[in-house]
């Protein structure tokens, strides 16, 4: 995302685990904007930026209008799937690997 208003703001790392967030089907746009403070908008926009057009394209298909990508159309809270590899993630901190 070179050149990106976006990306200027984030450390590769950063952009890597936003990338994970989004592609990741039960991760809300919501958490994203929680840990990173940007939008749907602009993690749809740093997606796009980050992804190769076959791909990018699948993955939009994939999450337009998913339930799970937004927190308030969630019919739960209580005993969401969480990956294995997730780990507690608090404030704006990036889990580690």
């Amino acid at each position: 995302m070179k050149g990106s208003k976006i990306a200027k703001n984030f450390t590769e790392r950063e952009i890597d685990r936003i990338v994970e967030m989004a592609w990741e089907d039960r991760t809300p746009f919501d958490a994203i904007k929680d840990q990173f403070g940007i939008s749907e908008a602009e993690t749809i926009a740093l997606m796009r930026h980050q992804m190769k057009a076959s791909s990018w394209r699948m993955w939009r298909a994939r999450v337009q209008g998913r339930s799970t990508k937004h927190r308030a159309r969630r019919g739960f809270e209580v005993g969401r799937h969480k990956c294995s590899r997730q780990r507690h993630i608090s404030h704006n901190k990036i889990s580690k690997r």
